[in-house]
């Protein structure tokens, strides 16, 4: 009897203990969700990083070119069209870039306190930009705000950056250039 006994809590304490088939779905679903968050941020923030890259791109060869004049008498859809042509990746470029250009005062050098106006598509009311040529041998800067919707919205980087009404995050690009004679 006392041999039953013991096999009877035996049995029970095997049932106690349970199954481990199912340990590594556990564990899966604890990990998955994390390992994919980081891939999704890092393909996020590859598309920022080549966007970003792009716009300077266009700034920097656009910039040249006005330099070597050939983009002279130069006007604000010239100096836009010009700037998308060199951006190569950047989707419906004409739409969601904004170009400002003024001349910086040499006299005292005090920084400009103004940030680069950008597209709110949300409004459909397109800023007005100041777009000034500048004279001879005067400094001048130009600044671009390109607005983009983020690829994975949801994500953790996505979800911390600072967004317009229709959801877009800026990236601006600057350049400065010297009006020759």
């Amino acid at each position: 009897m006392a041999r039953l006994n013991l096999r009877i809590l035996r049995n029970r304490f095997k049932r106690l203990r349970g199954r481990e088939d199912g340990s590594a779905t556990v564990e899966f679903v604890i990990i998955f969700p994390a390992i994919m968050m980081l891939l999704l941020m890092s393909v996020e923030v590859g598309v920022m990083m080549a966007r970003g890259m792009m716009l300077d791109r266009g700034i920097d060869v656009s910039m040249r070119t006005l330099r070597l004049g050939n983009l002279s008498p130069m006007t604000h859809d010239q100096l836009k069209v010009e700037i998308c042509k060199n951006s190569l990746i950047i989707p419906d470029c004409e739409d969601v870039l904004s170009v400002e250009l003024r001349p910086i005062a040499t006299s005292g050098w005090a920084p400009t306190s103004n940030r680069p106006v950008c597209n709110d598509r949300s409004d459909n009311i397109d800023p007005v930009l100041a777009f000034q040529a500048g004279t001879a041998n005067q400094l001048m800067l130009v600044s671009a705000c390109a607005t983009f919707k983020p690829f994975f919205p949801t994500t953790g980087l996505a979800a911390t950056i600072k967004t317009d009404g229709a959801g877009e995050y800026a990236m601006i690009a600057t350049s400065a250039f010297v009006n020759e004679p």
